[in-house]
């Protein structure tokens, strides 16, 4: 009679690699806080310029490019703050 697969010893090694870590120094990958406080101030800035339906349209252009803009500022610092490890990883291989 075969003896279970699940009773059978199985022969493995293990493998080791080093990998390369990166470390985000923020918490906010998705850079809301950037693009939220840019629009705010974008769009109070644009609300300041025209009259009338040019007010609203300058409220809501000023809010759109504040909010890249503020995205793109918290991205760079963001960057600044990157930084890389090597970890060794091991796993095992079964033959």
């Amino acid at each position: 009679m075969p003896t279970p697969v699940h009773a059978q010893e199985r022969n493995h090694r293990v493998v080791c690699e080093n990998v390369r870590v990166k470390h985000n120094g923020s918490k906010d990958d998705h850079r809301i806080i950037g693009t939220g406080v840019g629009a705010v101030v974008g769009g109070l800035l644009g609300h300041q310029v025209g009259g009338g339906k040019g007010k609203t349209l300058a409220t809501v252009g000023g809010a759109v490019a504040g909010g890249y803009v503020g995205n793109r500022v918290q991205k760079n610092e963001q960057r600044k703050k990157t930084y890389y490890t090597t970890e060794r990883r091991c796993h095992k291989v079964y033959d």
